[in-house]
């Protein structure tokens, strides 16, 4: 079952809490999962230069939407004097059916967050550097944040290869059923010349008791 369930949507009920939280009517609900899914294309596609979102989490009241931005670099979507936010604010504003609030939060170490991982690995994928450096990097980077173990499996044409394959690398432990442990978990794609790879990283935080 560890292989096939994701780490987090496992651990809802522990731990883990969802990234869009509100109840709807079920003539708004598809309206409303439509226009969360917008958002967060709108803020990925936004960032997409370089990898500083971490998460968005969306909740929803009668009259107003509060998105919080979790990112490692807050400077980047705050903008120069709050500028950035201001057009983000309006962009999303088209998109949705109410007034938006936004709240930057900054990432304290993004060595731990499983996404900003994998995707810095993609990236440098793309920039067609060898793929077990890149994973190495990440893993020893990721250790060093204090982390207890760590995870990460590759798949595609590495290095431009004839055939597909799928390398993993770890360190440390990394329990897959353990609902206590807290695993944070993400899954990017590195569009290379040679075609997709896949990027997986789930990071064991330790344990928790809450």
């Amino acid at each position: 079952m560890g292989q096939k369930v994701n780490p987090i949507s496992f651990r809802l009920q522990a731990h883990k809490k969802w990234d869009s939280r509100w109840f709807a009517p079920k003539k708004d609900f598809a309206k409303f999962l439509i226009e969360d899914d917008k958002i967060r294309n709108a803020i990925e596609k936004r960032f997409a230069s370089r990898p500083t979102i971490d998460r968005v989490e969306i909740e929803r009241t009668e009259n107003l939407i509060t998105i919080a931005i979790h990112t490692a670099k807050a400077g980047v979507v705050i903008g120069k004097g709050g500028a950035g936010v201001q057009e983000l604010k309006a962009q999303l504003e088209k998109l949705v059916s109410l007034p938006v609030r936004i709240n930057i939060e900054e990432v304290r170490r993004p060595e731990l967050s499983a996404k900003l991982v994998a995707e810095n690995i993609a990236h440098q994928l793309e920039r067609r550097i060898n793929f077990r450096r890149a994973v190495k990097m990440a893993l020893q980077n990721v250790m060093q944040a204090g982390a207890k173990g760590v995870r990460i499996e590759v798949a595609g044409r590495l290095n431009g290869a004839e055939m597909s394959r799928r390398e993993k690398f770890s360190e440390g432990s990394v329990p897959l059923h353990t609902i206590r442990a807290d695993i944070n978990y993400h899954g990017a794609r590195a569009q290379t010349a040679a075609g997709v790879i896949g990027v997986k990283v789930w990071i064991n935080k330790g344990e928790r008791n809450d």
